[in-house]
């Protein structure tokens, strides 16, 4: 009997496994607010996005479920030749520079995000696109703003002459009343802005919180899809220029653009992040101006001095902006240091990593001197170039301030510069020197290796190092005397 009654007490094999289960679907999980990814323990950084201190607790983890039944699917699969594709085609907004930037404008029932700083010109922009719309096609475009008032948005839209009976405009932070004016106005085109600042009250938190803009994302884009609605949201940015809110957010929408320009610069740039529709690396400018904005198709007069009489520092570029070529002057200042301290190096719109690989080759292998002298460079109009082609420009404009010696009027350079002073080629050479032909440079000196087409009426030196870049330029007589000297 003993032995019985010690038999029965012990804990079945089933039954311990099933409270082992149950435990560990009682354990608390945490979820990363930057990303969303759910853990089972705590840890100071996100093990998906390697974010530092956002993961929280948020509850009991579910239970994993063993067995799914099949459910009712929203429409059959068919073969992939049979789906009709012109459903997805992009309408022209009517702002050919955003339009450019989408890969030939919105697309019905796709979802865009605009991120930019405050005060950049988003509202400005998005208000003009609206109002092409609204002019453009059958279909009325509705403004939903969260940030100002109704009469404030008018105003503006009374300065750029934004008005017209297909735009509709309300302000709204509650996602049941922004529901509300899409069923009454159904419009063709739909703008929040901004995303962080609507809410649902079936989701816990706050405005602009992780679970808020998730849920309104999330339910913005299921309608849009449904109905066929052309969606703009307008996203906030943070102090290190990044999209506000959970990751998940760009995973969510179609299409990622950056609006970023200077306060005190009238250029903007619009830079595509994400593209479902297009392609993702191009870009757009956008001129600030008293009644509002305007698309430059043609950016050169703003990245270019416009001097008829060249000076030393000074050097032109043909730099890519995505697919687009823009021309750009470099320019740099050379002067001796007042004190003891280490000379200063300021860069403006360059890479300053680049720049200073650069002075060390000019300085180890140029014959260029500048360890106890500051310098100073500066892309003109702003305009920030990140790419590797502007290695050899900066050389030069160093060069030239150092030497004294103004580069020749008519010339253009591009190319990478390496640490053992090799020229390397770049990407797009072709499209460079077809744009520096059009735009009236004669003199081009480039990166040697593989095929170029050479405009007709261009001298294009092609170069290998740093010192054949130099006597390249010797068709000014400054720099041909500089060069006999040094032979000497």
């Amino acid at each position: 009997m003993s032995g019985t009654s010690s038999f029965s007490s012990r804990p079945s094999a089933g039954s311990s496994a099933s409270s082992r289960a149950a435990a560990r679907a009682a354990r608390p999980a945490f979820h990363c607010t930057e990303c969303g990814a759910s853990v089972a323990k705590w840890a100071g950084r996100c093990p998906q996005c390697q974010a530092w201190g956002s993961l929280s607790e948020v509850g009991a983890t579910r239970a994993v479920l063993r067995k799914v039944t099949a459910g009712p699917v929203t429409a059959a699969a068919q073969p992939i030749g049979e789906i009709d594709a012109t459903q997805v085609t992009a309408k022209p907004s009517g702002v050919a520079e955003l339009d450019r930037v989408l890969g030939g404008g919105l697309v019905p029932g796709g979802v865009v995000l605009l991120a930019g700083e405050p005060g950049v010109g988003k509202s400005t922009l998005l208000l003009s696109a609206a109002h092409a719309w609204a002019k453009t096609h059958r279909t009325p475009s509705l403004i939903v703003t969260g940030e100002e008032s109704a009469p404030q948005v008018r105003m503006r839209a009374d300065r750029m002459g934004c008005l017209h009976p297909n735009l509709y405009l309300a302000a709204e932070t509650e996602m049941s009343a922004v529901l509300a004016h899409i069923d009454a106005v159904n419009p063709g085109l739909l703008i929040l802005d901004s995303v962080q600042t609507v809410s649902m009250a079936e989701v816990d938190g706050s405005a602009g919180g992780v679970t808020q803009v998730r849920a309104v994302a999330a339910t913005l884009t299921a309608i849009a899809k449904e109905r066929g609605i052309a969606c703009v949201l307008v996203g906030h940015v943070t102090k290190d220029g990044a999209i506000a809110g959970p990751r998940v957010l760009e995973h969510l929408v179609d299409v990622v653009l950056h609006f970023e320009g200077d306060r005190n610069s009238p250029l903007r740039l619009i830079r595509g992040v994400k593209n479902r529709f297009g392609p993702a690396d191009e870009v757009g400018c956008f001129k600030m101006v008293e009644d509002g904005i305007v698309g430059l198709t043609d950016a050169s007069g703003l990245f270019l001095s416009g001097r008829k009489t060249h000076i030393p520092g000074t050097c032109s570029m043909i730099t890519m902006q995505g697919r687009r070529a823009i021309p750009v002057e470099l320019q740099a200042l050379v002067s001796g240091t007042e004190g003891d301290g280490p000379p200063r190096r300021t860069f403006s719109g360059l890479d300053a990593s680049r720049a200073a690989m650069v002075l060390a080759v000019l300085h180890r292998l140029g014959g260029v001197s500048v360890a106890k002298k500051e310098v100073l460079a500066a892309t003109v109009g702003g305009v920030r170039i990140n790419e590797p082609a502007a290695d050899l420009p900066l050389a030069m404009a160093v060069w030239s301030s150092v030497r004294d010696i103004p580069l020749a009027p008519g010339l253009v350079m591009f190319g990478e510069l390496g640490l053992s002073a090799e020229i390397r080629p770049v990407q797009n050479m072709d499209r460079r020197l077809a744009e520096a032909s059009r735009l009236g440079f004669d003199h081009a000196v480039i990166p040697g290796g593989g095929d170029i087409h050479r405009p007709t009426g261009m001298r294009v030196d092609r170069v290998e190092d740093l010192g054949e870049a130099m006597r390249a330029l010797g068709n000014d007589s400054g720099v041909t005397r500089w060069l006999e000297r040094r032979a000497n």
